[in-house]
């Protein structure tokens, strides 16, 4: 199976070289910056799971990009969306199979509306990882989890030899029948612990200790998961009960990364986290008021992030 992996960052990076390392067909489509870095450098990554070093990783730019994949993985941010949809359709083909790696929903709309229905595929990963200053993918703790499943929940052939491909490469390949679901359970969490510490510019243990931090992320965290709920997509009993744990755990150093890109005034996925969830509780008529709360504090931060890069600022 050929496969193109889009962009060679914290999680492109990560799964695609492992990938690489168990012998499988990977190429990674990138921009020229980041090909002469791999050109230079190679693809390194740092892993409690194992380093790897690969000198001269397959890579192509998109100019160059002639011929279709078997698969195709999407590992861009949300906000690039677009962009990576213009620059792998050369790559579709008629039995091509995309699989977004992407937070948030709303992704699976515009690539079905692109390339169709039958080629998108639902996924979503669970990592810790980031790119370091010296360009190397620095994996931040020990779980490396890709699941990816037929978005009607059928077990397909095509899903079948996936999970072939994409299983034994040295993390967790996890089929799933449910993986709407598990992509819903992934962006009620996702908002939630967005929203707490981008609004709070904290930690989870941070804002536990302060007075009505608790009562906080349990009010978001119900906000949240209601829009799940009124979207047919409950969620499910045992992802409350551990999600609830692991927003109560004192002394948690747990963020999102999301603040780490406010942080190092970088673009954020704020519109696809946290705004697309709020506007789907405006169209179910309830409201969400600490989520738009947030959302708002997110705007003002790319607002301002926007007027300082004006000419003159």
């Amino acid at each position: 199976m050929r496969i193109l992996v889009v962009g060679a960052g914290a999680i492109g990076g990560y799964f695609g070289g492992r990938l690489l390392q168990a012998g499988r067909d990977v190429t990674f489509l990138v921009r020229p910056r980041r090909a002469a870095e791999l050109a230079d450098a190679g693809l390194r990554i740092r892993s409690p799971c194992g380093d790897l070093h690969l000198q001269n990783p397959p890579q192509v730019l998109a100019d160059d990009l002639h011929e279709a994949y078997d698969l195709i993985v999407l590992s861009c941010k949300a906000y690039d969306l677009a962009g990576a949809m213009d620059a792998i359709a050369p790559a579709v083909g008629d039995q091509t199979m995309i699989l977004p790696m992407l937070n948030g929903m709303c992704h699976l709309d515009q690539l079905a509306q692109r390339f169709g229905h039958a080629r998108v595929l639902g996924g979503l990963c669970a990592i810790s990882a980031t790119l370091a200053a010296d360009h190397a993918v620095v994996h931040l703790n020990s779980t490396h989890k890709l699941s990816f499943g037929e978005l009607d929940g059928a077990d397909s052939p095509r899903l079948q030899r996936l999970a072939g491909v994409l299983g034994g490469a040295g993390f967790d390949a996890l089929p799933s029948r449910l993986i709407e679901q598990d992509m819903w359970e992934k962006w009620v969490f996702l908002a939630t612990l967005a929203a707490v510490s981008c609004l709070m510019r904290a930690t989870l243990g941070d804002v536990l200790k302060a007075p009505g931090g608790e009562a906080l992320i349990r009010s978001m965290f119900d906000e949240c998961r209601a829009i799940a709920d009124g979207a047919g997509h409950a969620p499910r009993t045992a992802f409350i009960d551990q999600t609830r744990a692991t927003f109560a755990t004192v002394g948690s150093p747990l963020t999102a990364s999301m603040l780490r890109d406010v942080q190092a005034d970088a673009a954020i996925e704020a519109d696809q986290i946290v705004g697309d969830l709020l506007q789907r509780s405006s169209a179910a008529g309830h409201g969400a008021p600490l989520l738009a709360l947030a959302y708002t504090h997110l705007k003002a931060y790319e607002a301002r992030r926007e007027r300082l890069r004006q000419p003159g600022a």
